[in-house]
């Protein structure tokens, strides 16, 4: 028996009480804690038109099982911008069924045709699964991320 077809789009307004739950389990992985008042403005960003963050929920039969969080922002480097693919969470129930990779390929597609040069994003080192899938389907940039938090 196959796996019913899945389905990309973006939020909307309406699927609020879907995400939620998709973004807890997200920050859960990573061990974090992030405020109700950030994630509420992050969501309102979302459905912003003129904010460069966007979000996607991957669904099947009805059910949200993934998200995608992406922004676009400018670079010296090129005339297009860039699209950093900043959250991707699959939930545990369905991970390993290629539903990570698609939701990266969403991020691709759409960044093409936003006219962007280039799709980057950052994982922990100890995210070793999903780097397996990372390693297949984007190159290793070589650099080394520093951050001073303010």
């Amino acid at each position: 028996m196959s796996a019913a077809p899945l389905e990309i789009r973006p939020v909307s307004a309406a699927d609020h009480a879907a995400w939620l739950p998709l973004w807890q389990g997200y920050q859960r992985f990573y061990k974090t804690e992030i405020p109700a008042e950030t994630t509420a403005m992050t969501w309102q960003r979302f459905l912003d038109p003129a904010e460069p963050m966007n979000a996607a929920l991957a669904w099947r039969n009805g059910e949200a099982v993934g998200l995608v969080h992406f922004i676009y922002h400018r670079s010296c480097w090129t005339v297009g911008d860039y699209c950093y693919l900043q959250d991707l969470y699959v939930a545990e129930s369905v991970r390993g069924g290629g539903i990570g990779r698609q939701l990266i390929e969403y991020v691709y597609a759409g960044a093409r045709a936003a006219g962007a040069s280039r799709v980057h994003w950052l994982t922990h080192e100890t995210n070793t699964d999903a780097m397996q899938l990372y390693d297949r389907i984007a190159d290793r940039s070589g650099f080394v991320q520093y951050r001073k938090i303010l």
